[in-house]
């Protein structure tokens, strides 16, 4: 057995990354001019975004915010908006490292506009199983895809100076008991899976800051798990940058200390600052312990330019500025897009691209046309300032003597959506005695406080808060209102009182408050063009935060009186029976797909699948567009001529839908994670823990690598999509060390092609060779050829790809070392790991 040598930065390293300077001596002297008490306060969050400035030394604070598809900032709601990217999914989809970059580029800018210096973000766990509700947020089933999209984004994101925080380390692949679940991963897995994303981030983008999850691994909550943080992270990856905990991960004090944890989140009540300094002062642990932790955390200060005496740390081309955040989002969302299928029709051309020339009436359907599903639920919301909807982008895009039609026939929204149009919200802050405290205007009807409050207001003289204003309804009838929050909420609608009671939370996830609270629905009758004043108070009982005694978050939610659901269903068969073409966008949404709990199927919500087979059955040319951020059954896929998925897509959704559809753009997107026909087939259908325990028993088996020992067929495998365009692959040319391959675009299009290389292990591997998978990725390229053009693409094989874990006598991810695996192995050159189109053989020795 051979073991690979731990590398450790050198300075060399980071300037090879754009990190031109030493920092070494800049963090000694501010250390040096710090006592104890400082020390700690420095590594506990000063509230739920930024740690304390210390100006005695040039330190000022360092703010923190939640992407990946954004920069938040400090505010969670619209009246900040930010540039949206499409979802993780989506920009894994393009398995494009370098457009990776860019993303991060622009996100740097983004967080240098709103005075962030530490995006939390990328995630990078892993599809587990297609159940997972942040599924969206995470990139891929695959490590080594998964690993080379998050090695791209960080990247951009440092040579911005903006540090990065690459979560959640490790394990947190699931939602269900995610703060108690202790994940049982045996070592093999655990290293050559669910490690190695972080470990290839690490090695190729010296990332300057990790999460730690919630959940535990085989036994220790992973605050705490100096096998994991201390050894492997630290010593043998040679990571030096900070361990920050995820938001009131951190548990004990000592055991956090010893276990790596450098920051506690968010504060200033954690397991850190006064308590640390006691233990401290106790003898249970020594203040070079500490001095460790705030080493790192001066080192991150510095990098991002704010430790004084020394500049930011950025790329060598400098700070990128004037990235244009809408063609970025655009980009990204039409290179993400996976056409899954696309037939003939009628047995003239495939379905897709549609030619405009030919249209004269197209019919839009979906109540996702009209409002594009283009973010998952949770700490990964952020707020456009616009959205550009399916329906607009195709009404823009198409000619003007083209009739675009729009029926609903079906609504993917399983809740009251947020009181907007025709409301005049503001939010009134009171104390107590009643007196107001603050007010501000409401962009919409949710309130929730968990950044800075406004100005004159305080957490301890805050009571409660109403939001208040009029209605302007649109419409004659019974319309839906709803209130939805944690405390006592009373609504007045007219002066008639609506509803007044107290809602609680009902899960144990401390912040299912803001990120999936209960809702309680009534009715009102009210007439078209009667205004009506509105206002829901809440005096909250929330969880605490930091100081906070409460941090309320409600919502008032309003639906306008709604036709009946067959009527329609009905009036989208009628418009797709009179078109040229159907378009119909279902879609999942936050409600479906969320951080806080896993989804319980696969299917899409309401009647959007009976919606889907009613219009195919009208018109024979019908496109589907999947609007989700992750797998869902698709019962019709053989029923419809094309199917194309756009992910969650991001604010250019209909600009960049529009570009693929009518062959603007190529869909040039593959999948990053397998998509089952049924649940039941996925080789992992379980993320309920049980007694507490989640056992990975499927081993190395998970995605693709579980479906090829499978019976069952996926819908769509592993790395498929299909362009408007032919490809031939004309030669593979191998060595142990890399791959040459020469393609042919054989279509009448400019095309672009993902380059998979796949190695399968043939009976000539060597006797004591451990089992395998059928096959993996070991490498990828995307390369792009005009009509009756080749191209070539060298793609190197890692050492690693040959190599397998082999666990020490301690039995654990921190005892073992990696083994080359000598013998003969197939080197194959695909479309898809389904699609193999070359194959050639290596003698590894």
């Amino acid at each position: 057995m051979t073991d690979s040598q731990p590398h450790h930065p050198t300075h060399a390293d980071h300037r090879a990354l754009g990190e031109a300077h030493d920092y070494t001596a800049v963090v000694e002297r501010a250390l040096a001019a710090l006592d104890l008490d400082t020390k700690v306060r420095l590594l506990s969050g000063q509230d739920m975004w930024t740690l304390p400035a210390v100006p005695a030394i040039g330190l000022r604070s360092l703010v923190m915010s939640d992407g990946p598809v954004g920069v938040r900032g400090r505010e969670w709601n619209a009246e900040d908006p930010s540039v949206t990217l499409p979802s993780p999914t989506a920009l894994a989809a393009t398995w494009d490292p370098a457009l990776a970059r860019r993303a991060g580029h622009l996100l740097a800018q983004e967080a240098r506009r709103k005075g962030v210096h530490v995006l939390l973000a990328p995630t990078v766990n892993l599809h587990r199983s297609p159940l997972g509700g942040r599924h969206f947020e995470c990139y891929a089933e695959d490590p080594l895809l998964t690993g080379a999209i998050g090695a791209g984004y960080v990247r951009g994101v440092q040579e911005g100076g903006v540090g990065t925080t690459v979560k959640h380390f490790v394990g947190n692949d699931a939602e269900t008991d995610r703060f108690t679940v202790d994940n049982r991963i045996a070592p093999r897995p655990l290293r050559e899976l669910y490690l190695a994303p972080f470990e290839h981030i690490v090695e190729h983008a010296r990332p300057w800051g990790v999460m730690t999850a919630y959940n535990r691994v085989n036994g220790a909550t992973m605050t705490e798990h100096r096998a994991l943080v201390q050894d492997v992270l630290r010593g043998e990856w040679g990571f030096d940058g900070v361990n920050v905990s995820d938001w009131t991960a951190a548990r004990d004090t000592v055991r956090a200390l010893r276990g790596g944890l450098d920051v506690a989140m968010p504060g200033p009540r954690t397991v850190y600052g006064a308590p640390l300094a006691e233990v401290v002062r106790a003898g249970e642990v020594a203040e070079s312990e500490v001095d460790d932790a705030v080493r790192r955390v001066l080192l991150l200060a510095a990098r991002t330019g704010c430790l004084e005496g020394v500049p930011a740390a950025v790329g060598p081309a400098g700070v990128p500025q004037g990235v244009d955040g809408r063609a970025v989002a655009r980009e990204i969302a039409r290179r993400g897009c996976v056409l899954l299928r696309n037939e003939p029709v009628g047995g003239a051309r495939r379905a897709l691209p549609l030619d405009a020339a030919a249209l004269r009436r197209v019919a839009v359907i979906g109540a996702a046309a009209r409002e594009a599903k283009v973010l998952g639920g949770g700490s990964a919301t952020v707020f456009p300032d616009a959205v550009v909807s399916p329906l607009e982008g195709l009404r823009a895009a198409l000619p003007d003597d083209v009739e675009v039609t729009f029926a609903v026939g079906a609504d993917p929204r399983t809740r009251v959506p947020h009181a907007r149009d025709g409301f005049t919200l503001r939010a009134r802050y009171l104390a107590a005695d009643g007196r107001v405290l603050a007010e501000a205007p409401q962009a919409d009807g949710k309130v929730q406080l968990t950044g800075r409050l406004p100005e004159g207001v305080t957490r301890q003289d805050l009571s409660a808060v109403e939001l208040t204003g009029s209605y302007l309804p649109r419409l004659t009838g019974s319309h839906t209102l709803a209130v939805s929050g944690t405390g006592e909420l009373r609504l007045t609608v007219g002066g008639a009182v609506l509803f007044d009671g107290r809602l609680a939370p009902e899960g144990s996830d401390p912040f299912e408050p803001y990120l999936h609270p209960g809702q309680r629905r009534m009715t009102a009758e009210l007439t078209a063009g009667e205004s009506v004043e509105v206002t829901l108070r809440c005096t909250a009982d929330g969880p605490q935060t930091g100081d906070s005694p409460a941090s309320p978050a409600f919502a008032l939610g309003h639906g306008e009186p709604q036709p009946d659901a067959d009527a329609e269903i009905e009036e989208a068969v009628r418009a797709a029976a009179g078109a040229d073409v159907a378009i119909v966008v279902v879609a999942t949404s936050e409600e479906t797909e969320s951080e806080g709990f896993d989804r319980s199927d696969l299917r899409l919500p309401g009647r959007q699948d009976e919606l889907v087979t009613r219009v195919a059955a009208a018109n024979p040319h019908t496109v589907v567009v999947v609007n989700s951020g992750s797998p869902v059954e698709l019962l019709w896929r053989t029923e419809v001529p094309a199917v194309l998925l756009s992910w969650f897509p991001g604010q250019e959704a209909g600009a960049a839908l529009a570009d693929v559809l009518l062959g603007a753009h190529e869909p040039g997107g593959r999948l990053p994670t397998t998509w089952p026909a049924r649940l039941a087939d996925a080789p992992v259908t379980t993320v309920t823990p049980a007694d507490g325990q989640l056992t990975y028993s499927e081993g190395v088996y998970m995605g693709y690598r579980g479906w090829q020992r499978s019976a069952a067929t996926p819908a769509y495998p592993f790395g498929h999509g299909l362009g408007y365009t032919d490809w031939e692959y004309e030669s593979l040319d191998t060595t142990p060390d890399s791959v040459r391959v020469r393609i042919r675009n054989a279509g009448g299009r400019p095309g672009r092609e993902v380059v998979q290389i796949y190695l399968a292990p043939t009976a000539d591997a060597a006797p004591d060779a451990p089992e395998r998978p059928a096959r993996w990725l070991a490498g990828f390229a995307v390369v792009e050829a005009g009509p009756g053009e080749s191209a070539e693409a060298e793609i190197p094989l890692p050492d690693r790809a040959f190599a397998v874990w082999e666990a020490g006598d301690g039995g654990d991810a921190a005892d073992g070392g990696w083994r080359r695996v000598k013998g003969v192995y197939r080197v194959e050159a695909a479309h898809s790991v389904a699609d193999r189109r070359l194959t050639a053989e290596v003698t590894v020795g």
